[in-house]
């Protein structure tokens, strides 16, 4: 998968949990992307955070980072 889909996908969930009234979104973003995305798509967007992360929603960032 391009890295531009990826980010398009996760700043999308990103987006839908920033309006839910839970207190910790990067873990809730997190725990979707854990039960719905396969490990190969994890693993992508874990190392494209650590690259810096560039166009990501920040809570898609600080979830990225918590997988």
């Amino acid at each position: 998968m391009t890295d531009d889909k990826l980010v398009r996908m996760a700043n999308q969930i990103a987006t839908f949990f920033a309006t839910q009234p839970d207190a910790d979104k990067a873990a809730k973003v997190a725990a979707h992307l854990t039960d719905f995305w396969d490990p190969a798509m994890r693993a992508q967007l874990s190392a494209y955070a650590a690259q810096g992360g560039t166009g990501l929603d920040p809570l898609a960032l600080d979830a990225a980072k918590l997988l």
